[in-house]
């Protein structure tokens, strides 16, 4: 769904067909921000990219004449609305029809209450190339005319790590266009009860790092992907002290935060959304209680199944597209 962040702007995760009649969407985290006058969308959540990692796409909102559902133009595309923009159409679809009538709704009200300014029609480029000032490295843009309407993207082609090795930005997307779009399903023995991305705070670094995370009758664990077989670590639930909101969210700068506290360590967990995030912790507390109850019937299990609803998350990938065929994901492990 899409939330509120700190900074006044209106932020989820949606897919688009970001190559006109492809029929291939990909998952990609949007930024509404109607100060701005601008609809922008990265790889992800900013926040869980590196610093100085440029956005996908952007287009400003005076170019937007109007939004509505488009599960009619597309009925293969589930929950699919469009977006129209001079004359191209910008598809995109929602987790949900809830999600889809939300997004719909603030999008057409964001371009409502925005003017069409004269130098609208000239984007200052100079202020783009110098958006990454301040930052490891420099960031260019092209601004194509497309059905008169400016389209502005990343034309850098190539950046250096740290060990001074090139890395072809091409390649790297290519490489990345083999996500899945839907985390596999679990036999139907294995009593999952919850399984989805969030992104976790290390216990050395402090860094942040997209995992999947499952939840059973017993444990929560954490992987790579949702295509790995060994969890990173797993946290048995008799070792769950409490799983709340996180109290430090405003000091950490995170939206959605959660924490699970445990006999050794607090785990910070960050979810997509808040629904998301409420629905991890009475999946979690739900599960817990199911436990650690008298008699841990089928029923008690029911009721914590019901609590995560909805129990499999879609897939989000930390660093890059998600393609609706096949693929794989992979981090470094924290």
């Amino acid at each position: 769904m899409p939330y509120v962040d700190r900074q006044n702007r209106i932020c989820g995760f949606l897919d688009i067909e970001e190559n006109e009649n492809s029929g291939k969407f990909l998952r990609r985290y949007f930024i509404l921000d109607t100060r701005e006058d601008s609809f922008v969308w990265y790889m992800d959540n900013p926040q869980n990219l590196p610093s100085g990692s440029s956005r996908v796409g952007a287009i400003k909102l005076t170019y937007i004449s109007k939004v509505s559902d488009a599960t009619k133009l597309r009925p293969k595309a589930e929950f699919c609305f469009v977006m129209n923009a001079g004359m191209r159409k910008y598809f995109l679809q929602a987790n949900d029809q809830q999600d889809l009538v939300e997004w719909v709704n603030v999008l057409n009200k964001a371009i409502k209450i925005t003017v069409p300014k004269q130098s609208d029609s000239q984007p200052n480029s100079d202020n783009l190339n110098r958006q990454g000032e301040g930052g490891k490295k420099q960031v260019s843009y092209r601004t194509d005319i497309v059905g008169g309407v400016p389209i502005i993207t990343p034309t850098q082609k190539e950046d250096v790590n740290e060990c001074g090795e090139s890395i072809d930005r091409n390649n790297l997307k290519r490489s990345q266009s083999h996500l899945t779009y839907f985390p596999p399903k679990p036999p139907p023995d294995s009593a999952v009860i919850k399984a989805g991305y969030c992104v976790k705070q290390g216990a050395v670094m402090k860094n942040w790092k997209r995992r999947y995370f499952q939840l059973d009758e017993n444990t929560i664990g954490y992987f790579k992907s949702e295509l790995e077989k060994e969890p990173l670590r797993v946290i048995p639930l008799k070792e769950v002290h409490k799983v709340q909101e996180c109290k430090q969210s405003d000091i950490m700068m995170r939206d959605n935060l959660f924490e699970i506290v445990t006999t050794s360590r607090t785990f910070y967990v960050q979810a997509d959304s808040p629904e998301e995030m409420h629905s991890w912790i009475k999946a979690i507390s739900g599960a817990i209680v199911a436990q650690r109850g008298p008699g841990r019937s089928a029923s008690s299990m029911r009721q914590a199944r019901r609590l995560s609803n909805p129990c499999i998350q879609r897939y989000t990938s930390r660093t890059g597209e998600c393609s609706t065929y096949v693929g794989a994901h992979a981090n470094v492990p924290s």
